[in-house]
């Protein structure tokens, strides 16, 4: 059974070592999602599977047969960026790109977490449920994804406005 990356069937590689990484960069030319650490620190590597994120440097490719691989290249509709890659250019939430895709790929699956009642370390309700967003937990649910340009309020800004959250009320409600 083939990996599904961006909707599209994919064969498994012929060597079990491969990283998913590899896999997609090396392999299939899918060069959005970076390379960074290759040791699962700086977050580049992040993308979806079945809508988690996870470091695909990490991951070996086969372990994820049958599985649905979403990388930056698959978010948009088509027609035009996802309109998290929309909100990163109207908050200037990058400066060199290098991080961007995994940045988004991260905000995608951190937000999917939070609407399913994941806590964070910061999170002050543990019961059940959705959990609130405030620029503190979103900071803290993005820590795993570094941006050495320092764009990190542009890239905080534009997941709040994604997802419609009004950062000044929430930090009064929390």
């Amino acid at each position: 059974m083939p990996i599904i990356v961006n909707g599209s069937p994919v064969s498994l590689p012929g060597d079990p070592r491969v990283s998913l990484l590899d896999l997609l960069r090396e392999g299939l030319h899918l060069s959005g999602t970076k390379k960074g650490c290759n040791q699962g620190a700086c977050g580049a590597c992040t993308m979806l599977d079945d809508g988690e994120r996870i470091l695909s440097c990490l991951a070996l490719a086969v372990q994820f047969e049958g599985r649905q691989i979403t990388t930056i290249e698959g978010l948009s509709d088509g027609d035009g960026l996802h309109p998290l890659q929309q909100a990163f250019i109207e908050h200037d939430g990058f400066q060199c790109g290098y991080c961007t895709p995994g940045q988004i790929c991260s905000a995608i699956g951190m937000a999917a977490e939070a609407k399913r009642g994941v806590p964070s370390h910061v999170s002050a309700d543990l019961a059940p449920g959705p959990v609130a967003l405030t620029r503190e937990e979103l900071q803290e649910r993005m820590s795993g994804n570094l941006c050495r340009c320092g764009a990190h309020n542009g890239i905080i800004n534009a997941i709040a406005e994604t997802l419609s959250i009004d950062l000044a009320t929430a930090e009064m409600a929390a």
